[in-house]
């Protein structure tokens, strides 16, 4: 978390241009970047294990904690958020050999519990309940796949938000867990085969004998992704290599079995952006199954069907070697498409793109039907359409707000929907297809005691960036809110890696309305997909600049249209989102009174050196690459400050803000590290309730906002 930086004494919020020559000079001695970090006594951070990391996160932290003691507001805030989050939250049930799966948290628990039912009207059982694996709730239900047959259950565990996961396996009729144990699984799935004897799934190479490395806190770059196959009751190291590219180790692979079993598709990502390559295995037509590569050095006979990056492929549906797709190939709206595996250079479109709306998702259902999902300015729309012709047969009712899940399979008329919006803590909707009228009956409805959703108001703006592009914009509010220009407001965004902002329910910004008159905004700036591709790269590499853009013209909206002025505005956005305010709070000081920055892209020079960054370069580009890493260090028109600000940020905030007392800096700039969490997912309930109330009780802080009963 951060504030604003403060305003330029020439009054001039622009950054200064960068030549050719000064950008040319930064790129051949942009090592000494890192010098002088060291110089200033700040320590490379790449080994959180090295004692003078762990001697700077501890002075950070002490630093931080002095800070947000002298926050008023939070533990009011803290209690406040604890009672609303007190309430029970519901996955959507998915069904599999007859019984129904699904996640439920009675409300303060840590993790989500798994839980399994013979059917709706019978009693639920406890499958698999996380909080018992750890004291503190930092052990995470990653990921929970079921074979076909619902016989077994093969699990993921990651412990204190690590990306790495540890696979298990247990009997579900009798709850006996099983002597599997999957290993240095990163990035993947777990995707069974129809008779259920075992399931394809990634990993990285373990690492070499005699070296210790602490899967979760290591920042070694991430490289030779392999796919293999794990034959039930047997040892890892018996598995199968079915495939792998040494020749590309940045590559990622993902398998899933069709659901008639007979093939098998091999996905092949090498960044974020929404393209992949696309193989088969014709598991029918191997002499002995998988059976017969036991022991073999000879990976699976995957036919490629696409074999570059220029599009993406998703599987709706197949019939014997007919395949449907979901794809972007020329349809930046996404459509969906047939071939024949048998005939691979004809491709049909069964359902052609929309001249407006977004196709999100397709799930075969009921046969013969498909059930499909469309975003029309960032709001949800379901249909059910025939899935030979792609003919519209019925539209779904669904409020203005968005499907956060699906469970559809091709054999079942039955559906589930989950539903949720800036209203609504979630509705999760059962349908019945077989029937003459297809109706949405609630299944289950969240309610949070002491919450009315009549006491605010939700609208969408359309705000006109820079260059008059059309942003969609909603703005949440208690009733009746006077446009005085004095309010303080909190304004949200992402913008990357064509990942779409959704109208979603999050209780501490209905306690920030509710308690302390805030007004949520969330902007829907490009580099998202909420309006395709073409939205996604108007803002990603050499357009990334648009993003702030955007940003900024949201949040000028805001104080021209008297909701706000700039030291009652607060940004706010993570990861990507953290990038996001980050540069614009370095483009313009004078908008904003405090900025949080959660988990960001801060070094825009070396991400691609660590984890997965490499991943990233899709959207942002490399530093590697003399052009790119133009575009990295000005942005646009030369604004050098923007990012050498970001990739020094540390050594800035060590210099100026050591201390509370005697600082040159006026506004806090502080650091929150959590030190058993990772990017976010898997974190425990009341870590998430202590980061809320320690970051919005320092956001009332600087920007002057007290507590209204």
């Amino acid at each position: 978390m951060a504030s604003a930086w403060p305003t330029p004494t020439d009054g001039d919020s622009r950054a200064p241009s960068c030549s050719k020559t000064q950008s040319d000079r930064i790129f051949s001695s942009s090592v000494r970047c890192e010098e002088d970090c060291v110089s200033f006594g700040v320590p490379r951070l790449e080994d959180p294990d090295a004692e003078e990391v762990k001697e700077f996160v501890e002075g950070q932290a002490a630093l931080t904690d002095s800070v947000l003691a002298r926050c008023e507001e939070r533990e009011r805030l803290r209690r406040q958020i604890t009672a609303l989050f007190d309430h029970p939250r519901y996955s959507t049930p998915f069904k599999r050999g007859g019984k129904y799966f699904y996640y439920h948290n009675t409300g303060l628990q840590a993790q989500s519990v798994f839980y399994v039912q013979k059917d709706l009207d019978g009693e639920a059982e406890v499958l698999l309940d996380p909080n018992i694996l750890s004291e503190d709730g930092t052990v995470a239900l990653s990921m929970a796949s079921v074979s076909k047959d619902g016989r077994y259950l093969a699990y993921g565990l990651s412990k204190s938000g690590s990306d790495w996961v540890t696979i298990k396996v247990m009997r579900i009729d009798d709850k006996t867990p099983e002597s599997d144990t999957i290993s240095w699984v990163k990035f993947s799935s777990v995707s069974w085969t129809l008779d259920g004897k075992g399931f394809f799934y990634g990993r990285y190479p373990p690492p070499e004998e005699g070296v210790e490395l602490d899967a979760g806190t290591e920042t070694k770059i991430n490289l030779n992704h392999e796919l293999y196959y794990h034959f039930l009751g047997t040892h890892q190291s018996e598995d199968i290599l079915c495939w792998r590219d040494p020749e590309y180790p940045k590559y990622i692979f993902g398998v899933s079995v069709t659901n008639d079993g007979k093939f098998a598709l091999l996905h092949i990502m090498e960044g974020c952006d929404p393209v992949n390559k696309l193989y088969y295995c014709d598991l029918c037509s191997l002499p002995n199954g998988l059976e017969g590569f036991r022991g073999s050095n000879e990976m699976l006979p995957f036919v490629k069907l696409v074999d570059n990056f220029e599009a993406r492929y998703s599987a709706v549906a197949n019939d014997d070697s007919e395949f449907t797709f979901l794809t972007n190939k020329g349809a930046p709206r996404c459509k969906l498409v047939r071939v024949d595996l048998k005939e691979p250079d004809l491709w049909t479109d069964i359902l052609p793109e929309h001249e407006r709306d977004v196709l999100e998702s397709a799930y075969a259902v009921n046969g013969n039907q498909i059930l499909v999902c469309y975003l029309r300015d960032v709001k949800h729309i379901l249909q059910i359409r025939d899935m030979s012709t792609g003919d519209l047969l019925h539209c779904l009712p669904l409020d203005v707000g968005s499907v956060s899940g699906i469970s559809a399979r091709r054999e079942n008329s039955e559906i589930f929907i989950s539903f949720t919006s800036f209203l609504s803590p979630g509705i999760i909707y059962r349908c019945n297809l077989a029937t003459e009228v297809q109706e949405m009956k609630t299944f289950r409805e969240i309610s949070i005691p002491g919450f009315d959703r009549t006491e605010f108001d939700v609208k969408q703006v359309f705000v006109s960036s820079k260059d008059a592009t059309r942003l969609p914009m909603f703005i949440v509010s208690k009733k009746n809110l006077k446009l005085d220009g004095s309010n303080p407001t909190l304004l949200y965004g992402y913008g990357g890696f064509n990942i779409s902002l959704r109208p979603s329910f999050h209780v501490s910004r209905v306690v920030l309305a509710r308690n302390l008159g805030f007004v949520f905004c969330l902007a829907n700036i490009r580099g998202g997909g909420e309006y395709g591709e073409e939205w996604h790269k108007a803002g990603s590499l050499s357009k990334k600049q648009n993003c702030f853009h955007d940003f900024i013209a949201a949040a000028e909206f805001l104080v021209s249209n008297n909701y706000t002025n700039p030291k009652h505005l607060c940004i706010e956005g993570g990861s990507n989102g953290g990038l996001l305010v980050a540069a614009c709070m370095n483009q313009r000081p004078d908008l904003f009174g405090c900025v949080l920055a959660h988990v960001g892209v801060m070094d825009m020079l070396r991400f691609h050196k660590f984890t997965i960054g490499h991943a990233w370069t899709s959207d942002y580009g490399c530093s590697d690459n003399e052009e790119e890493f133009h575009w990295l260090i000005k942005l646009e028109q030369g604004s050098m400050r923007d990012q050498v600000c970001l990739f020094s940020k540390r050594t800035l905030q060590y210099i100026l803000c050591n201390g509370v007392e005697n600082s040159p800096q006026t506004n806090p700039i502080i650091a929150r590290i959590d030190r058993k969490a990772g990017h976010g997912a898997g974190r425990p309930t009341q870590k998430l309730i202590d980061e809320a109330a320690d970051r919005y009780s320092f956001m009332a802080k600087v920007l002057g906002v007290s507590w209204i009963d």
